[in-house]
């Protein structure tokens, strides 16, 4: 088999992390895979590479500014408040707030980032990032045991430099967050080869085809329980033969989710290790740059045996590898066969029958779409401007000077005293209020069910494969938007607007009778606790009738005079 130039990336403190002991989702199969790689002297074969690790910034080119913020401050301690009582965020039990779940993150972004960059640098004709694969992350919330979406990232560092990206997923799960980050583009064709029936995420019909734009280039493979090798090639060769014929794409990115493996706790599929790593054997042949990433998996050993022989294929020498396991540290968890196989079970194949007209209709529809789409490409960059003329940021510049010093805290001031006057007009905190807004948020999810998402779907669990009351987007006629907290004032006051909270957008609103702009405070009836900041600084800060006191208002100021270290 010819030579591949591959790139590996991996960090040594991937494997550090833990869901909790419970959870299935376990990132220290990143580390077993590394020390089966090694102990089979694969290393020396490839360029081993840590890549540097993703920042908030860079997560933000698909997630919203919210959301990471969200990520890089949520602890078990305070995940309650920040995700207003589990609705928002991290809804369930799927994705805890685990310690570190940010530096997590962004090792596995940062090396699907970095080698999808060393990809189109032209450094590499294959890249590996076993801790990527995350597929389930949206844009503004986690799902499915992931948090950041790198694959997404991965994919638009691409198409910085290319005109079509392929992107095709072998997980167990439908690859649902790739696919709706495209779904109204042609400049990627997603291809899930997925279980399907009342299983989680729900999503992946055979008729999920794309929207607008982007009509024809979401393919979905919906299977049944307990598919075998050979029915599975059936289908993957045909159709990704046929997609290459008519999209002819820059670039391959391959989610090998092994969670589709034979046995896997929370996968229903029946292949094998060979069956599983044929995938990779086959699209490596089409001589295209090609990232591999990780995904499910939930039996440890046998991931790390799939990745380890998926590893070897892109080497090319998975013929020249002993499946006779060598020593390792892990060694004791191969028991009691210690071979580099997973093998198939004796469940049913209820994909029998079934199959020919299955791939018929994908072909049919691949059939359907026009030739391949073009893009005009420009010489991207390879800096900001900022970097180019030389601006770092704001903690790489020069300390802070007394007039930048004195404008914080007067900002401080002046916040702490909004603060303190709009106590009393606040939201009351009290049991029932909050059980009532509640129900209302819970009945008015249940209402909208239908419009939740494209095909009618709530949100599922990964868990346990039921469904939560709270419905992860709703779509009106200006996009998708967060359910709020439920405690607004204007909440019971408005019920057609409810509680939903428009990112981006202003409270304020133009009244056509009085000709005037209202605030959303004004027209529930809240009283006003806006502060006039020019007459609070006219009399010194103080309240109206309130005596000077030097004292009162040292006591409310957060004075520093000690300089900046």
């Amino acid at each position: 088999m010819s030579k591949r130039r591959v790139s590996y990336y991996y960090d040594p403190d991937v494997g550090a992390y833990t869901y909790g002991l419970a959870h299935p989702m376990k990132p220290q199969r990143m580390r077993i895979t590394h020390e089966l790689v090694s102990a089979y002297d694969m290393l020396p074969k490839m360029q081993v590479l840590r890549a540097k690790r993703a920042t908030a910034e860079s997560m933000t080119k698909f997630h919203t500014d919210e959301y990471v913020d969200f990520l890089s401050k949520v602890t078990y301690s305070n995940v309650e408040k920040l995700t207003c009582k589990g609705t928002r965020f991290l809804v369930g039990e799927d994705n805890p707030a685990f310690d570190g779940v940010f530096e997590f993150c962004s090792i596995s972004a940062g090396g699907s980032v970095a080698a999808a960059h060393r990809l189109m640098n032209g450094e590499a004709d294959i890249a590996i990032n076993w801790a990527g694969g995350l597929h389930h992350a949206k844009k503004r919330e986690a799902s499915g045991f992931c948090y950041i979406n790198d694959i997404v990232l991965a994919i638009l560092e691409m198409l910085r430099s290319v005109p079509r990206v392929l992107y095709i997923d072998i997980d167990c799960h439908h690859g649902d967050g790739v696919e709706e980050a495209f779904y109204t583009t042609d400049r990627v064709m997603t291809c899930s080869f997925h279980k399907f029936g009342e299983y989680f995420p729900g999503t992946g019909t055979l008729f999920d085809r794309g929207r607008g734009k982007g009509r024809g280039y979401a393919v979905n493979v919906p299977l049944k329980d307990g598919v075998t090798d050979e029915s599975f090639k059936v289908l993957f060769e045909p159709i990704i033969d046929k997609i290459i014929e008519v999209y002819q794409p820059s670039a391959i990115v391959l989610q090998c989710g092994a969670d589709s493996l034979s046995g896997d706790k929370l996968g229903c599929l029946n292949l094998t290790m060979k069956g599983h790593a044929s995938c990779v054997q086959y699209v490596r042949k089409k001589n295209i740059p090609l990232l591999l990433l990780g995904g499910g998996g939930y039996t440890v050993k046998n991931v790390a045996r799939a990745w380890t022989y998926e590893t070897a294929c892109a080497l090319g020498i998975e013929n020249d590898i002993d499946l006779n396991l060598p020593w390792n540290e892990y060694f004791e968890w191969f028991g009691p066969r210690y071979r580099l196989e997973v093998l198939e079970s004796n469940i049913d194949d209820l994909n029998v029958g079934g199959l020919q007209t299955l791939r018929d209709t994908v072909l049919q529809h691949l059939s359907e779409l026009r030739p391949a789409p073009s893009v005009g490409l420009q010489d991207v960059p390879g800096e900001s401007v900022g970097e180019h003329l030389g601006i770092g940021r704001a903690y790489e510049q020069a300390p802070l000077d007394d007039l930048d010093r004195e404008l914080a805290q007067h900002t401080r001031f002046v916040y702490n005293l909004q603060e303190s006057q709009a106590g009393p007009g606040s939201p009351s905190s009290s049991d029932d209020e909050s059980d009532s807004s509640a129900v209302r948020t819970r009945s008015r999810s249940r209402r909208a069910g239908s419009r939740v998402t494209r095909n009618g779907k709530k949100r599922m669990s990964l868990l346990t494969g039921g469904y939560y009351d709270e419905s992860r987007l709703e779509e009106r006629e200006n996009g998708y938007y967060d359910l709020g907290c439920g405690d607004e004032p204007w909440a019971a006051a408005s019920s057609d607007r409810g509680v939903r909270r428009h990112f981006f957008g202003g409270a304020a609103r133009w009244d056509t009778v009085l000709r005037q702009i209202v605030l959303e405070r004004e027209r529930s009836g809240a009283p006003d606790v806006s502060v006039d900041v020019g007459k609070l600084m006219a009399v010194g800060g103080r309240a109206e009738g309130e005596p000077s006191s030097s004292d009162a208002v040292e006591d409310e100021m957060d004075v520093d005079d000690k300089p900046d270290a």
